[in-house]
């Protein structure tokens, strides 16, 4: 036979109480009835609380009770039989009664006793027991109504009465003989003491009346219905990738509960844990879920754990000092103080020095326990031989819980890497030697960041989860915008990440959502949005959301974003950015944002500085990494210069080459943006800083192609005059190039430690002889490819390929 416990949502309303009985229909069976316990009406115990309390404090509470007669009044009408209503509504009625008396004791006397209290709040498990029994009896044969308080002895602890195990049993297998062809609608959480005084059994007491009766009759299995798909891996509120587990061990489920998984109270699991009673928690909206089995001997699982479990608001304490050290007993003395002030310590570390003890209570707890101590050690203190109790509030436990953890390296380090990358500071931690759980106490602000980024550090067949806040909506960003919408279904299949971007601002309006923005609407929700564009009020939104696994985006060439990137290196976010200024303006602003990425565990990525989507940056990377020495490095980095010396042969001219240029978008407004050489220069400065070179920007030479009245010239008008006028410097220079059997290219260089940018006439047997339209292209000089360059080429600039590069960037901030 089976035991089946149903929750306060489960009898909470009509259409619960019906999908009750047809779970029962289920169930029923002849020759094995189940058991039933019920709570009270989902909200009633509450309810009764507000009432006993109001009454205590001389308030009215008749319109409290009206409401509770009206709940359960109102759904005997919607489900029993007119001709069965009556009786229904007598019995409820004496109940009813019977609280309205003892509610007028409370507000005469003005005095709310644990005994009255445990009096009144018996009456929600007995209203709605009694009620589901009424309508059983029309669905079901021989339904009998069981006050548990009959059955289950206690002593005299009233609000958190200890059972007498032995007496309860006897009293439950001879009722059960007796009745065992019945079924039995039993009241949960109430019980009396030896005297009939009625008792209840704490929090999470319906559960432990279900788990007492089912270890009294050796029951097959425990059914705990209630409103969720069982034990979640986390917490769903705060983690939407959170899923139900399938089976947990009793020792994961207490661990897995003590921090805060509310579907069950570890001591109610007790009397089945020591008769190996399984107890699954299944849902009674969603019946056909399997639920949660938790039993003695789970088959082996491959998750690394099995769920992350949290306490969301508590107080913890720090007492230290050199009276500590060697002090036998120090300890005892501490806690046995609380322990007879009925204060609960939730978790407890000390250093191994002996020097510091650091301990968690719950907020309420926190300034008696500090009073407490201050008292005790009063002497101590005054000595200087304990330094003054340190208190922090807001604090929150997060706890991971499995048996694979133990004996498992690398539990902790990846717990802390998660933890670390995303800028959460662990305040304390806390591991026993069963290896079952690790528990840290962070800041209850970072909380959610924190349960998200753990998640998806160790359930690693969900997809990870990056927060992209995105800076510039121009070609680039609309691109990448289309790109990750064309191929969210690809990324999540083969790369395991999912990309949500949670903010988006251009120069005039900025918009944010945590759960991430349509990319099909984007455009209209920008527009829509009543938040005006603002930088530093984007990065503050920015911090303020605190999201896990957290990405800022700079699409633009503006160079106040870059002003704003220490500041996001320190707020553990991670920046890509294919504005080439940051990395291209001092050494000292170069290195001090590679050093606080790196110290804050976050990743910088700017391939798209150098070569739009062409790998050149992570190329020189991978080379210096596996130890190879750069001797050279050859390039053409500039799409517009690759274009016009690519067209200019034949008898085409150079006005008219750059004339076309320009005509076709190649060029800046004014061509000589371009042929000056100063995005060539930035582009080669990063690249001699990345190769490992202290460099500044007027370290590098560049020779003007330009003769000096083109670059005087006052408008693009006049440039292009004087160009005109310079044709026949120009055709000598192509004349010279074309008798030597050579072509023109503008080549940046860097060669023992130096960076030049010079016109260049180069043979076949040059990598650049065969350049093309307006690629870019690379050559590395290494001590491995030495005699053949390692090359690199392809499109230099564009839309697509810039975007493409930013999404690659993306993508490797997510491996990481």
């Amino acid at each position: 036979m089976k035991i089946l416990k149903f929750g306060g949502t489960s009898v909470g309303s009509v259409s619960s109480i019906q999908t009750l009985l047809d779970i029962l229909k289920d169930e029923d069976k002849p020759g094995s009835r189940p058991v039933v316990v019920l709570s009270a009406m989902g909200g009633v115990t509450n309810l009764l609380v507000t009432m006993a309390e109001d009454a205590a404090n001389g308030k009215e509470f008749t319109a409290q009770l009206a409401e509770l007669e009206k709940r359960h009044f109102d759904v005997v009408k919607a489900l029993l039989n007119v001709q069965n209503q009556n009786p229904a509504y007598t019995r409820l009625k004496i109940h009813f009664n019977h609280l309205e008396e003892l509610l007028q004791g409370v507000l005469t006397l003005r005095e709310l006793t644990p005994k009255t209290r445990d009096q009144i709040l018996s009456y929600g498990e007995r209203c709605s027991a009694l009620m589901v029994s009424k309508i059983a009896a029309q669905h079901f044969n021989d339904v009998i109504f069981v006050d548990a308080s009959e059955l289950i002895k206690t002593d005299n602890a009233f609000g958190q009465a200890k059972v007498n195990i032995s007496l309860t049993e006897l009293l439950i297998n001879g009722f059960y003989r007796e009745n065992s062809d019945k079924l039995l609608i039993v009241t949960g959480y109430i019980a009396s003491n030896d005297a009939g005084q009625i008792t209840t059994l704490g929090r999470g007491g319906s559960d432990y009346t279900a788990a007492i009766f089912g270890a009294a009759l050796n029951a097959e299995e425990i059914q705990i219905w209630t409103d969720v798909n069982g034990m979640m891996t986390a917490d769903p509120r705060m983690v939407q990738k959170a899923f139900p587990l399938q089976e947990l061990t009793y020792t994961e489920a207490m661990e897995l509960s003590y921090f805060g998984a509310k579907v069950i109270y570890p001591p109610t699991m007790i009397p089945a844990f020591l008769k190996k009673i399984p107890i699954v928690i299944k849902n009674t909206f969603e019946p056909a879920f399997a639920g949660t089995v938790i039993r003695h001997n789970c088959k082996a699982s491959s998750l690394p754990i099995k769920g992350i479990s949290s306490i969301n608001n508590i107080s913890i304490l720090n007492l230290e000092g050199s009276g500590m050290v060697g002090k036998s007993g120090f300890s005892g003395r501490l806690f046995s103080l609380l322990a007879r002030e009925q204060i609960n310590i939730i978790l407890i570390t000390q250093s191994s020095s002996e020097h510091s003890i650091t301990f968690a209570v719950q907020p309420h707890d926190v300034d008696k326990a500090k009073q407490l101590i201050e008292q005790e050690f009063e002497l101590e203190l005054a000595a200087n031989k304990l330094e003054p109790l340190v208190v922090e509030k807001g604090q929150a436990i997060l706890a991971i819980v499995g048996e694979n953890m133990k004996q498992t390296p690398g539990m902790s380090g990846k717990l802390f890497h998660a933890l670390g990358r995303n800028g959460v500071n662990v305040r304390a931690i806390a591991q026993g030697s069963s290896e079952y759980n690790i528990s840290v106490i962070i800041s209850a602000h970072d909380l959610a960041k924190a349960l998200n980024a753990v998640h998806d550090a160790f359930f690693i067949e969900l997809t990870k989860t990056l927060h992209a806040f995105c800076l510039g909506t121009g070609n680039i960003g609309k691109t990448l915008f289309n790109q990750l919408n064309a191929h969210t279904e690809f990324l999540q299949k083969n790369n395991g990440i999912q990309v949500k971007i949670t903010g988006i601002s251009n120069t005039r309006k900025m918009v944010f959502n945590a759960d991430g923005l349509s990319l099909d609407t984007w455009q209209n929700d920008l527009q829509a949005s009543a938040d005006t564009a603002d930088l530093q009020a984007f990065i503050a939104k920015m911090k303020e959301m605190n999201l896990p696994n957290c990405v800022f985006l700079d699409n633009t060439a503006s160079p106040k974003p870059v002003d704003f990137y220490e500041e996001i290196f320190k707020s553990n976010i991670s920046v890509v950015t294919c504005n080439k200024i940051g990395n291209s303006a001092s050494f000292a602003q170069y290195k001090t944002f590679r050093d606080t990425a790196r110290k804050h565990g976050v990743d910088f990525f700017y391939e798209t500085n150098v070569g739009a989507g062409l790998p050149i940056i992570r190329t020189l990377k991978d080379l210096m990494s596996s130890g190879d020495r750069i001797q050279r490095i050859e390039a053409i980095l500039s799409g517009t210069i690759s274009f016009i010396f690519n067209h200019f042969n034949g008898d085409a001219n150079f006005h008219d080459v750059v004339k076309e240029a320009q005509e076709k978008g190649y060029t800046e407004p004014d061509p000589r943006d371009d042929l000056s050489g100063k995005d060539f220069m930035r582009k080669m400065l990063i690249l001699a800083r990345d190769a490992g070179h202290q460099m500044e920007e007027a370290d590098v030479e560049i020779e003007s192609v330009l003769p000096k009245a083109c670059l005087e010239a006052q408008t693009v008008e006049d440039f292009y005059a004087a160009l005109k006028a310079e044709d026949a410097y120009f055709a000598d220079l192509k004349e010279q190039a074309a008798k030597a059997k050579k072509v023109l290219r503008y080549i940046g260089k860097l060669e023992n430690g130096k960076a030049s940018i010079t016109l260049q006439s180069v043979d076949e047997n040059h990598p650049f002889y065969m350049l093309s339209g307006s690629d870019n292209i690379i050559s590395f000089t290494t001590d491995r490819y030495k005699d053949r360059p390692l090359v690199v080429k392809g499109p230099g600039a564009g839309a697509e390929v810039t975007a493409a590069g930013v999404f690659a960037d993306l993508i490797n901030v997510g491996a990481n």
